[in-house]
């Protein structure tokens, strides 16, 4: 290597001046000094340092692979195969360098130690808690009385047992009480045991408490029977039961006291009376704890009196009434009796157990329902009404004593039977009586015949409003059919042919009102049944009325204008006419129903 260099610098000794042997000589000195250098370009040297990393942050059994890096004393890297190991907890270490931290969360400063010889690295690992993984709720179970609170607390931890801090959400899920978001429970009023009803939930997990709700301390007494009715020197057993502030029952042994005369009682309840009548408020005492109940006892002397109710009642004919009978002691308390019960004086019947139904015949009965028991008895007054028939459906006043009323005449051919009153009023015309027959009073334009036609106007207008049922529309001819009671109308003509039935239903009074826009045109009868009668039918025609031939009609016709009866004709009714004629033809008779 020196022999190289040596050439080197001989050549750089040339003609080339003086400058280039200046150079040259500046080199050779470097070459010289740099081949007297032992050590030259060498490897690295001893490892001086190792450094670990990374320092890491882990959930417990969490992992991370460690590395080392060995350097000399110059800080070149020295290839190493340390030792790994723990020195201060937090986890374990694989000799690769592989670290799984452990369930205890800490910081871990400088526990994992890397080591080459003498010279060691360390790295610092901190162990958090894991997720939430389970949720403990207490106290559990918990037991309190009715109304009373409990503080419940929830407690998380991760899957190692570490706890973990969360807010929970509070609900209560299978009864017994309430609770709010701070875990304060309220217990309800219903005893029992409430399985696993306070819940602690976050994140889809949940814990839960189980709690028993017990009766509450004593809050009430209540004594029975209350009041108790007894006979002097009777005996009558109470009881005492006891109940906290929800209204459960507390077993309770009471004691028994009397605080307001009446009589005694034993410490089991059994309260024996007095020798003297009265009403004792409140007497009979049952105390525990601080609490106490109470009873009025009515002492009840021998039977006095009895009350008949109600007294004196007024009752249709055929009519029923229960009567109540009370009994008394001298002092007015009330005596429990089961009377007899008679009738005394007539009015109706009574049965064993005082429900009376009066009779048929009118009249005050005093006195007559009598209870009795023993040597005592009381009794009750009678009025027994019978009541007369229903007014009619209109009142036809003044106009009701007539057969016929007309506006200006009356005219009959021959044959005719008015078995009735006849009136004519504006008119005062009357035609062929004789050879027809009127076997009532005339009032021909008289003022009984004018108030007549007023009535008869009021009465016709009553009818023509009666309100109609649209089932009861008349669209056809009436012949043929049977109709019960009730209002029929049509805005044209009547027509019957045939036979047209009434049917009453059973009931005398049932009434039959049809009206008519236009006329009333007959070639039929009328027939009634089951009751029906022909003073409660009436035919309002707005216009004018004709009985055809033979026709037997019944029923009030009160027609706007003319009526007519052709040849033999009857009406069993009347014919009443506002403001034109009512003309007979032979044979026809009328007569008021």
């Amino acid at each position: 290597m020196i022999s190289t260099s040596m050439n080197r610098i001989l050549r750089a000794f040339s003609p080339t001046g003086f400058r280039a042997r200046v150079l040259v000589a500046v080199a050779v000195a470097g070459v010289v000094a740099s081949a007297c250098d032992v050590h030259g370009v060498s490897a690295p040297g001893t490892v001086a340092s190792v450094t670990v990393s990374p320092n890491s942050t882990l959930s417990p059994t969490g992992v991370q692979q460690m590395s080392a890096v060995g350097l000399d004393a110059d800080g070149r890297a020295v290839g190493i195969s340390p030792t790994w190991s723990v020195a201060a907890g937090g986890g374990t270490i694989s000799s690769t360098g592989l670290f799984t931290a452990g369930n205890v969360p800490g910081v871990y400063a400088n526990t994992v130690v890397a080591s080459v010889g003498t010279v060691s690295g360390r790295a610092s690992i901190t162990v958090v808690a894991g997720p939430l993984a389970s949720i403990t709720v207490t106290p559990n179970p918990a037991t309190l009385g009715v109304t009373a609170t409990q503080l419940f607390v929830a407690v998380g931890k991760d899957a190692g047992g570490n706890t973990v801090v969360f807010t929970p959400t509070w609900t209560v899920v299978a009864g017994g009480g309430t609770i709010d978001q701070s875990g304060n429970f309220t217990a309800g009023a219903t005893t029992g045991t409430f399985t696993n009803t306070v819940q602690a939930s976050n994140s889809g997990l949940k814990g839960f408490a189980t709690v028993n709700v017990t009766a509450g301390p004593l809050a009430t007494i209540t004594v029975t029977p209350n009041p108790a009715n007894m006979s002097i020197n009777a005996t009558q057993q109470f009881t005492a039961v006891g109940k906290d502030v929800a209204g459960n029952v507390i077993t309770i042994a009471p004691t028994w006291a009397v605080v307001a005369g009446g009589g005694a009682i034993s410490g089991t309840g059994l309260f024996t009376a007095g020798a003297v009548s009265g009403t004792f408020t409140n007497t009979v005492r049952a105390s525990s704890s601080g609490i106490s109940g109470f009873a009025t006892v009515v002492e009840i002397g021998a039977l006095a009196s009895i009350t008949v109710t109600p007294n004196p009642v007024t009752l249709p004919s055929n009519t029923t009434q229960q009567f109540v009978a009370v009994g008394k002691d001298a002092n007015g308390n009330v005596f429990v009796i089961s009377p007899v019960w008679s009738v005394v004086n007539g009015g109706g019947v009574i049965n064993s157990s005082g429900m009376f139904t009066s009779g048929a015949v009118a009249g005050t009965f005093a006195n007559t329902v009598q209870a009795t028991s023993g040597a005592i008895s009381g009794s009750a007054t009678v009025i027994v009404t019978v009541a007369g028939p229903p007014p009619p459906l209109v009142n036809l006043g003044a106009a009701a004593p007539n057969g016929i009323m007309a506006g200006t005449a009356v005219t009959c051919i021959t044959g005719g039977v008015i078995n009735a009153d006849v009136s004519i009023s504006p008119g005062n015309t009357l035609n062929g009586f004789g050879p027809c027959i009127i076997t009532g009073v005339q009032h021909l334009g008289d003022a009984v015949a004018a108030q007549g036609q007023i009535d008869l106007t009021t009465a016709y207008n009553t009818l023509a409003g009666l309100p109609c049922p649209p089932a009861n529309a008349i669209v056809a001819n009436l012949g043929g059919t049977t109709k019960p009671a009730g209002v029929y109308c049509t805005s044209i003509g009547i027509g019957v042919t045939g036979v047209l039935t009434l049917d009453g239903g059973g009931d005398p009074n049932a009434k039959f009102v049809f009206q008519a826009g236009s006329s009333l045109t007959t070639a039929g009868n009328v027939v009634l049944i089951n009751g029906a009668q022909a003073k409660n039918v009436y035919w309002q025609v707005g216009s004018s009325a004709t009985l055809g031939v033979a026709s037997q009609w019944q029923g009030n016709i009160l027609a706007l204008s003319s009526i007519t009866l052709v040849d033999n004709a009857t009406l069993l009714g009347r014919a009443l006419a506002r403001n034109g004629a009512v003309t007979l033809g032979t044979n026809n008779i009328i007569t008021l129903p």
